[in-house]
């Protein structure tokens, strides 16, 4: 899963960045971006895809990719953005920022999607990038346990909505949960499931 770093390297790159999102689909909270550079010799045992992993696992292998990795930089896009502008925008955006928040600067991006950003740093998008690259599974593992953490904190403050269980994807439990109590901050008020239930809709 090294492949496209070390091909990145060969063609004279000196520090490749890993870019992948967590909570695109939600109807509620941020998306959150993260941008991973990984050491040239790494090694991390079960590190693959977030979303083919469990909580621990995830939780486990955050911890390693944060000691090992060389820099690692997140950002978020919150609702207003993401209904100002739509979600791809937002979250490419998001990406941009997550890079501008490594600690030092990639001159090559592994960018998780078929979408190019918006930035003048050479870069690859890769489709299902997060189960073919190495820096963007760790950042994929990142940006999943940054959001889940957030979403269980978003549950204490917003009760009723069960952000702790769903993170905010559209869930039975969570549709309810709208149709009931109506919207609440965090929502997303141009998503279907949500949209339905605004005062004056």
């Amino acid at each position: 899963m090294l492949h496209f770093e070390s091909q990145a390297l060969r063609q004279g790159y000196r520090c490749v960045a890993g870019i992948d999102e967590a909570g695109r689909g939600p109807l509620a909270g941020p998306v959150a971006v993260a941008a991973v550079i990984l050491p040239a010799r790494f090694e991390l045992p079960g590190l693959t895809d977030s979303k083919q992993l469990s909580e621990r696992e995830r939780e486990r292998l955050f911890v390693e990719i944060r000691r090992q990795a060389r820099a690692v930089g997140v950002a978020l896009g919150w609702p207003d953005e993401i209904e100002r502008i739509n979600i791809l925008q937002a979250t490419l955006r998001t990406m941009v920022r997550a890079v501008g928040r490594l600690r030092c600067t990639p001159d090559y991006l592994l960018v998780d999607g078929i979408s190019r950003l918006p930035t003048a740093i050479p870069q690859l998008p890769l489709k299902k990038g997060d189960a073919r690259s190495m820096s963007i599974a760790a950042a994929s593992v990142i940006a999943k346990v940054v959001r889940d953490r957030l979403m269980v904190n978003y549950d204490r403050r917003f009760p009723g909505y069960g952000f702790a269980q769903h993170k905010g994807y559209g869930s039975q439990q969570h549709l309810a949960a709208i149709a009931e109590l109506g919207p609440c901050p965090i929502h997303r008020k141009t998503f279907r499931g949500v949209r339905e239930h605004l005062a004056g809709s």
